[in-house]
């Protein structure tokens, strides 16, 4: 498996300081996404990680890393609906804690205290798997002359401005600066 080099962790923008323990808990992440959701998900924790460090003071420096792991899967789990049977990929918090070697109750704590911490809302279009965020009504919404549309049913052309602009989500420019990194695995 692929750790993080010094190009990730300046792409990312840790701290000199955080860059051990960012790659400490990272590693971690990473195996557990690899082994039982994908490689999106470890991407979304890596980006998610790289918040936590980049938060000043950061509280990674604090604690287990297993725990801050399991704490920021836990947290993108949530934002991506990972604990809906009906979505794909799924665990349930026990698979995921037995997975990580934590108790579900600890994991599920952490995830909360990160949450707050990064003041996370209950949409998140840059932690939002692709999957999800493809059928999620709230990432299309645009205002057009005073009208809220879904920007899908709008012409191409006004598409592309809208995702030049940040207004709906680019995934292709997603998938592209996904598949120019390693593979985790």
């Amino acid at each position: 498996m692929r750790g993080m080099d010094d190009a990730d962790l300046v792409r990312l923008r840790i701290p000199t300081a955080m860059r051990e323990r960012t790659r400490e808990i990272v590693a971690i992440t990473d195996t557990a996404c690899v082994a039982c959701l994908d490689e999106e998900y470890a991407f979304l924790c890596r980006q998610f990680v790289a918040r936590l460090a980049r938060k000043r003071p950061s509280p990674l420096v604090r604690g287990n890393a297993r725990i801050w792991a399991a704490g920021a899967i836990y947290a993108i789990g949530q934002q991506n609906f990972l604990f809906d049977r009906s979505q794909q990929p799924h665990l349930t918090s026990d698979q995921l804690a037995a997975q990580l070697g934590v108790v579900k109750t600890t994991m599920a704590n952490k995830a909360a205290l990160i949450s707050k911490t990064l003041n996370l809302g209950a949409f998140e279009p840059d932690l939002t798997h692709s999957a999800t965020l493809e059928q999620h009504p709230l990432a299309w919404l645009v205002e057009i002359e005073g009208f809220i549309v879904d920007a899908r049913m709008l012409p191409a052309d006004v598409q592309d401005e809208a995702r030049r602009r940040g207004l709906i989500p680019d995934l292709d420019g997603r998938r592209a600066a996904r598949e120019t990194r390693p593979a985790y695995t």
